[in-house]
């Protein structure tokens, strides 16, 4: 009998993965990992109001351990905080220092779920391992889940082909309503948990009161792009997004506007009023590269996990970047976000966006 261990993350996805490789035959355990610790990575600094009678993450562990009880499988437990901390977490602060826009759970998943996790279960005897994330694997090859609206393809696209191998994700061929109802057949505890989303070491936290424990407030002006005139201050750049158009503090314009860019060097926060020409590009330049296959001469790729898939064209390919070019205008392509490339259902890897231009000029305006 092959062994599995189930990476279960006290969610309904993990908690059905668990019971439909169970009733496979496969003999199944649980890892959970403790990616975050609020107290040892100073959370509450700088904010006295903080208090939880008990941690998310501590919530969510008891929850997995319900499961497993539920299901008759053993439970373990990992610390991979330090490890988060240096491989994840670090990236996520520097990014924001540099003015872009990380995506931390693409680093997680490359570095502590297909890494070190993996590592752990193969101690533990594991043939494969399995989580809940909702893609198909074949032949070390990445596909997307039979949800398109819950394919997580985007998030898997930075780990590597060799982590790919002895992997397995039971939900690739169900919808999500599917896997709420077969936990709520098989009694599972946590058949209507709610689902997490935002970044998962902030959960439910206010931002930009997370991001002041670590990142120093540094205020400065914002500028109308189009005339150049300071109209406001911003209150760090960190706080801001590309494409914001809430809370980015120009209370006395009643016109219609929206974050555009961000120069670090001279901490400008630049705002463009009206229409979203300032948003569009037809082209951008990828650095860390990480391909899963590949490229063929015709491919698609997505900017960010709900954004659109377009066609693209690879006008230039060197050993550490990738430059494309997209026929239809791509909107808000931010740098710091990973842009995934597809061929049809098959994944083919990513890159993270850098440069970003448009009719053949670099944006001056963004992270310059």
């Amino acid at each position: 009998m092959k062994k599995v261990i189930v990476g279960i993350s006290g969610g309904v996805d993990s908690a059905v993965a668990a019971l439909l490789l169970k009733k496979e035959g496969y003999e199944v355990e649980g890892l959970f990992m403790r990616n975050w610790d609020a107290m040892l990575n100073n959370d509450t600094l700088g904010n006295p109001n903080f208090n939880e009678n008990i941690c998310p993450q501590e919530q969510d562990y008891n929850d997995a351990l319900k499961t497993c009880e539920i299901l008759g499988i053993k439970l373990h437990r990992v610390d991979f905080i330090k490890e988060y901390w240096d491989y994840v977490f670090t990236y996520f602060l520097n990014e924001l220092k540099k003015g872009r826009t990380p995506n931390p759970d693409l680093l997680c998943n490359r570095f502590i779920k297909f890494d070190l996790f993996k590592k752990e279960a193969f101690k533990l005897g594991a043939d494969y391992i399995a989580t809940g994330h909702y893609a198909k694997v074949k032949d070390n090859t990445l596909y997307k889940a039979q949800d398109q609206n819950k394919d997580q393809t985007y998030f898997l696209a930075d780990i590597t082909k060799d982590e790919l191998t002895n992997v397995l994700f039971p939900l690739g061929e169900y919808t999500k309503p599917e896997v709420r109802k077969i936990a709520a057949e098989n009694h599972l505890n946590v058949a209507q948990k709610k689902d997490s989303t935002g970044i998962c070491f902030i959960g439910e936290r206010h931002y930009q009161e997370f991001i002041r424990n670590y990142l120093k407030p540094n205020p400065g002006d914002i500028v109308d792009v189009k005339t150049k005139k300071v109209i406001g201050r911003h209150t760090g750049l960190m706080n801001y997004t590309i494409g914001q158009r809430r809370n980015v503090g120009l209370s006395g314009h009643e016109e219609r506007h929206y974050v555009c860019g961000k120069n670090v060097k001279d901490n400008i926060l630049y705002v463009a009023f009206g229409n979203s020409d300032y948003l569009y590009s037809d082209a951008c330049t990828l650095d860390n590269i990480n391909l899963l296959g590949d490229l063929p001469s015709n491919l698609t790729a997505k900017f960010r996990y709900r954004g659109e898939e377009i066609p693209i064209t690879i006008t230039e390919i060197k050993d550490d970047y990738i430059k494309i070019s997209y026929p239809i205008l791509a909107k808000s392509v931010t740098p710091g976000q990973a842009c995934v490339f597809y061929d049809g259902d098959k994944c083919l890897g990513c890159g993270f966006i850098k440069d970003v231009y448009k009719n053949g000029e670099k944006l001056w305006y963004l992270c310059s």
